[in-house]
């Protein structure tokens, strides 16, 4: 009597949320193609891979363009709802300007200048750049030298540096000083930003998976920066990457390798069998 082949096990969670940079993306911006492979896999298990990013969907259109991406994204740290394949905001969140002005203002008495950029909000929202600030990734910005210019248009968020202070300490004094009127997160190296207070990867992740059918409880969560955090907690697994900052990897469920070296595939790879 012959017996029927065992069915191969059904992946565990409905929803991968994935970061961008630093845990999708290698350090070229490319996803490699073992990555690409593992979560084609997962979509044809039947679960859905969403991306959430801290970038504003200006700075993450070409990315899911050129991946092919079509379904919904989280980007601008939970502020922006995006479908990628529409090519349309389904919602957006801004930064209240007057509450930023009185937190810039409040921090800067409390350490000085300085450096600010800030990323607009809408479909094509520039990012704008004022003196000082150091740019990373080459992406596009627009200088600004008159400060009335950062309160100009809707914001999403407004980004932060500091002459002497590393990105912990800057972030931890805007927090402590400010924390009443903005949210305030890392995002990576000289990526410290000003944010809807309440706002996060969580508030846009839980969004964007209601509309997918999804739960918290079905989500597995990958990234790499304290900015992911909030996401760790809403999903039922977190997952950091070896390359990640210490203040991930202290609440992740487990770590994996590097962004460099497949991390996410070599967690999916397993979970699928």
């Amino acid at each position: 009597m012959s017996h029927p082949a065992p069915l191969a096990p059904a992946f565990p969670y409905k929803l991968v949320a994935t970061d961008l940079d630093g845990t999708l993306l290698r350090s070229d911006d490319t996803v490699s193609e073992r990555t690409r492979e593992a979560l084609t896999a997962v979509t044809a298990a039947g679960a859905a891979h969403i991306i959430v990013t801290g970038r504003a969907v200006p700075w993450t259109r070409h990315i899911l363009d050129d991946l092919g991406y079509d379904g919904l994204a989280v980007c601008g740290q939970g502020a922006q709802v995006y479908h990628a394949g529409e090519h349309r905001l389904l919602t957006s969140v801004t930064l209240d300007r007057q509450l930023a002005g009185l937190a810039l203002s409040k921090i800067e008495a409390e350490i000085g200048p300085l450096a600010l950029a800030a990323s607009r909000d809408g479909l094509d929202g520039e990012v704008i750049v004022g003196p000082g600030y150091r740019e990373g990734g080459g992406l596009p910005a627009i200088p600004f030298t008159d400060v009335a210019e950062l309160w100009a248009a809707p914001l999403n968020k407004v980004y932060v540096q500091h002459p002497g202070l590393n990105d912990d300490q800057l972030a931890e004094v805007a927090r402590a000083v400010a924390g009443d009127l903005v949210g305030v997160t890392m995002a990576g190296e000289g990526i410290v930003e000003l944010l809807p207070l309440g706002l996060s990867k969580a508030t846009g992740l839980s969004l964007a998976a209601r509309r997918l059918g999804a739960k918290a409880a079905d989500t597995i969560a990958f990234g790499d920066m304290p900015n992911d955090i909030p996401m760790f907690g809403w999903a039922a697994h977190g997952v950091a990457m070896a390359n990640a900052h210490v203040e991930l990897k202290a609440v992740a469920n487990e770590v994996t390798a590097s962004n460099e070296d497949d991390g996410i595939a070599v967690v999916l790879e397993r979970l699928l069998g």
